[in-house]
């Protein structure tokens, strides 16, 4: 996974530059995962198009997570009618297909990375929420929560400093499992035409470009979906290695 945010150095050739002389060649040592339909490099595509779709997950994981714990703690803290307010929209979003609606908001939108994140920003907190809110509930009943109420702390005191250190680990450990989850969205929407626009290296975006060789040269679909796969699901099987730690770290403790 290292290798695709060091595409710049790593890669043989620039990845848009087309050689249609060189279309669907084989392995070589000046391609060495061969050529697309165009001449283009497929390794250089797969270490710019990892990049692209890496960065493109992080940054609608890092943002459902923000939104979702601030609105998870907030309801937790609040209660009352914000809490309410809070879990009617949850349920709400949560009922939306996530796949279908994003599709049709980016059609309305227009393709392009920053609709995609954006879109998928938008519907992809609830989880977050849900979690943070039902720990919130539970810790501002423990007694150094009520003890910093009785001395004067604001709920953003407790929030941030008895509140969210003791939500870290669940948290840590759904973002990681998200990961695999939000790459697949990305990628299932670049092959629809919903995401990144050609001629960008996207792993999505690939495999929508390679249905055309399917017969002809299949390692230009295999390629790119065995790359989506393998960083799916290592992402998986990190995520569960950290919640069988922490819950180990929690037993001993």
């Amino acid at each position: 996974m290292s290798a695709v945010f060091a595409a710049s150095t790593l890669a043989p050739s620039d990845p848009y530059a087309v050689d249609v002389p060189h279309r669907l060649a084989h392995f070589s040592w000046r391609h060495p995962l061969g050529t697309d339909g165009l001449g283009r490099d497929l390794l250089s595509r797969m270490l710019y198009g990892g990049r692209k779709s890496l960065l493109l997950t992080v940054a609608v994981t890092a943002i459902i997570t923000v939104v979702g714990v601030m609105l998870g703690a907030l309801a937790g803290l609040r209660g009352g009618v914000v809490d309410r307010l809070v879990v009617q929209v949850v349920d709400l979003v949560q009922a939306i297909p996530l796949v279908i609606v994003s599709m049709v908001t980016i059609a309305l939108l227009g393709s392009g990375s920053f609709n995609l994140v954006f879109v998928l920003s938008v519907l992809g907190w609830p989880r977050y929420t849900r979690v943070v809110r039902a720990a919130t509930l539970s810790l501002r009943e423990r007694e150094f929560v009520l003890a910093c109420r009785v001395l004067g702390g604001s709920r953003l005191r407790v929030a941030l400093r008895h509140v969210l250190p003791n939500v870290v680990r669940p948290v840590v450990v759904l973002s990681t499992l998200d990961v695999g989850r939000v790459l697949l969205v990305i990628s299932t929407l670049s092959f629809l035409g919903f995401g990144a626009r050609p001629p960008a290296p996207e792993w999505g975006l690939m495999l929508a470009d390679a249905r055309n060789y399917f017969f002809v040269a299949p390692r230009l679909l295999i390629i790119p979906g065995a790359a989506i796969f393998l960083v799916a699901v290592g992402a998986n099987l990190f995520g569960e290695g950290l919640r069988d730690a922490f819950d180990t770290a929690s037993v001993s403790s």
